[in-house]
């Protein structure tokens, strides 16, 4: 099983019965459960970008216009 540790009892024992094993989803959990196996949790979504903020926002002095007639004119930066 390729599942990346997602899969609980109920889509293990589908998957064992999709191979031709005889398996019950009480067993799977039984047996999951005395092993220490448990399904990962999907992590909670967060949003960390605030666009609706009320701080102003720096002016776009270059308006997307890269061409410069001469070196160190023009400097970009990426704060990603």
């Amino acid at each position: 099983m390729l599942s990346n540790g997602t899969y609980g009892s109920p889509r293990t024992t589908r998957e064992f019965q999709d191979q031709g094993l005889k398996a019950g989803r009480r067993r799977v959990t039984r047996l999951m459960r005395e092993n220490g196996l448990r399904a990962r949790q999907p992590r909670r979504f967060r949003r960390t970008t605030d666009s609706l903020h009320a701080f102003p926002v720096a002016p776009n002095l270059l308006d997307q216009d890269f061409s410069a007639e001469r070196p160190n004119e023009k400097w970009g930066a990426d704060i990603s």
